[in-house]
């Protein structure tokens, strides 16, 4: 099969397009034909190998263990393992290729993939490959921290970017959750944020949005680029700051450990601070909540949006025009 093949860490130029062998599937593995795949920064993170400690977490020390990149991926079931029920061949699907740490390659930039069966769902008849493959990494971002029961209907929430591909995702929950939604992002972004259900937009090169006179119920902050004690000035007493945090491409965070310093210090200061989320453990499991993907995409209540769309010799483009930062929605590959 045809596949991208990553043999060293750095710029996108280390990807190439190979013939290699088609993967054997496990036991309880779906092996899919790969007709579209989608780029999202953990990509990006994995093909660079930074920050430095992505690789002790399972990457591999100096190179990548596993050689072809990609995690999201919508196709068709080629074949499955003896102890695979939910899935037969022909079944269109849709999911991420991993299961538990993203910090490594997932082998979906490929003709043919193998998916661990919880990884997956049936992809609805309402949605193209391109927009299935664009949900599963940020769909499950934004579910899993806004989760149902996180807002009440007429609560405010600010989404600190909100034109990128988990922001997008993270306005439409919001609005389906009855929220009054102000999306933040850069003014070439607003139309679409605007278009996905925002109330109210934010030009981040024109205001600071920590200094203004609104106050929010929730901050959903992807993009991380203001401290916690400043965003504090503008939410409720009892509203609650949400950080997924983004190293915006190596601009920011540290070369060896990234942002994971300051996630550490918010989990530690969350048990003294009601406006920070508690620890839990009771995060729903992948295979629940690619279901509630896909519930949410069959009745319109999530619309992927896609930016543009490379051909599988063109990964390494989408890459850098992903690390650019001016991509509205995803980034797409068309197998």
């Amino acid at each position: 099969m045809k596949a991208v093949v990553q043999k060293a860490y750095g710029s996108p130029h280390v990807l190439e397009l190979r013939e290699i062998d088609k993967p054997v599937v496990k036991d309880d593995e779906v092996l899919v034909r790969v007709h579209a795949a989608s780029v999202h920064p953990d990509v990006w993170h994995v093909v660079s190998g930074r920050p430095y400690v992505l690789r002790l977490m399972g990457s591999g020390l100096r190179r990548p263990k596993v050689r072809v990149p990609g995690t999201d991926v919508a196709g068709r079931v080629d074949s499955t393992g003896k102890d695979v029920t939910r899935f037969q061949p022909g079944d269109e699907v849709f999911g991420e290729t991993l299961s538990g740490n993203q910090w490594r390659n997932g082998g979906a930039f490929a003709e043919y993939v193998s998916v661990p069966q919880d990884a997956l769902a049936l992809k609805p008849g309402n949605v193209t490959f391109e927009q299935a493959a664009a949900v599963p990494t940020s769909g499950l971002i934004a579910l899993q921290n806004l989760p149902e029961g996180r807002l009440r209907p007429g609560q405010s929430v600010l989404v600190n970017g909100a034109g990128g591909g988990v922001g997008s995702f993270a306005v439409q929950l919001a609005k389906t959750y009855g929220a009054k939604v102000t999306g933040v992002d850069h003014q070439t972004k607003l139309d679409m944020v605007r278009s996905l259900g925002a109330d109210l937009v934010i030009d981040y090169t024109q205001k600071d949005f920590t200094r203004g006179g609104e106050r929010y119920d929730l901050i959903f902050d992807i993009l991380g680029n203001h401290s916690f004690s400043d965003c504090r000035r503008v939410l409720t007493p009892e509203g609650t700051y949400v950080l997924i945090g983004h190293d915006r491409f190596g601009d920011a965070g540290g070369r060896w450990l990234g942002s994971l310093p300051h996630f550490f210090k918010l989990m530690a200061l969350s048990p003294f601070m009601g406006q920070l989320p508690k620890l839990s453990s009771s995060t729903s499991g992948k295979k629940d909540s690619m279901a509630v993907l896909k519930e949410l995409l069959e009745t319109g209540k999530l619309t992927p949006v896609i930016d543009r769309t490379y051909s599988l010799s063109e990964v390494p483009e989408a890459i850098r025009y992903l690390a650019e930062g001016t991509a509205k929605g995803k980034v797409v590959i068309t197998v």
